[in-house]
């Protein structure tokens, strides 16, 4: 009964731990299928941070948000990608909604995103450069309450994989950040209480269907 259990319990480390050790075997980027990809939005997450009265770095989200990448990866330079945020997706945890309803103020009043004038926020990419084994710089063209001004993202590759271990297609994965003044876009409410410099971080994750 013993030797019974011992053999049971090896192969259920042996089922557990191969996917996990597979994990380790990535793909080189050179090496990944090229095209679409499509955002995976269980492994996404778009944050931003504000100074509040120079007492803290207010940090919030966005829930939904869509993204298309075109990857090429023999040369990453010629890739483009496409961004859509949804305003009315802002998430602030405010801890008193039976008081004030915060996102849906952030989110709708026109001090704020005015999502009612401006249903998304959008970024669309103009240039990328390489500069470095995994790292790059995204230009692009991000529009917010109407305006469009240019803003440059720090991105990381982190992995990819020609066929995910656990979903078995092509998937890629990156890190993202940007500082932007927000009063560039004309969103002036409050500033300098509120700060004007809003830093963005962006980790996501993409897959290529089949």
């Amino acid at each position: 009964m013993k030797k019974a259990a011992c053999l049971a319990a090896a192969l259920l480390f042996t089922t557990l731990a191969t996917p996990i050790a597979a994990l380790a075997q990535t793909t080189p980027v050179a090496e990944l299928p090229a095209g679409a990809y499509k955002l995976d939005p269980t492994h996404t997450s778009v944050t931003f941070k504000v100074k509040h009265m120079g007492l803290s770095n207010y940090t919030a989200r966005f829930a939904k948000a869509e993204i298309d990448l075109d990857f090429n990866p023999k040369d990453p330079s010629k890739s483009t990608v496409a961004a859509t945020i949804d305003p009315l997706s802002i998430k602030t945890d405010y801890p008193f909604p039976d008081k004030t309803d915060f996102d849906k103020e952030l989110s709708s009043d026109a001090r704020w995103l005015n999502a009612g004038k401006f249903p998304a926020i959008t970024f669309k990419s103009t240039k990328v450069e390489v500069t470095g084994e995994n790292t790059g710089k995204i230009t692009g063209d991000l529009t917010l309450l109407g305006v469009t001004k240019p803003v440059v993202l720090d991105v990381t590759f982190n992995a990819g994989y020609a066929k995910h271990p656990m979903a078995g297609i092509p998937a890629l994965g990156f890190s993202a950040t940007t500082t932007i003044k927000r009063s560039d876009w004309g969103f002036t409410t409050f500033v300098p209480a509120i700060g004007d410099e809003v830093q963005i971080f962006i980790e996501t994750e993409f897959t290529k269907p089949n």
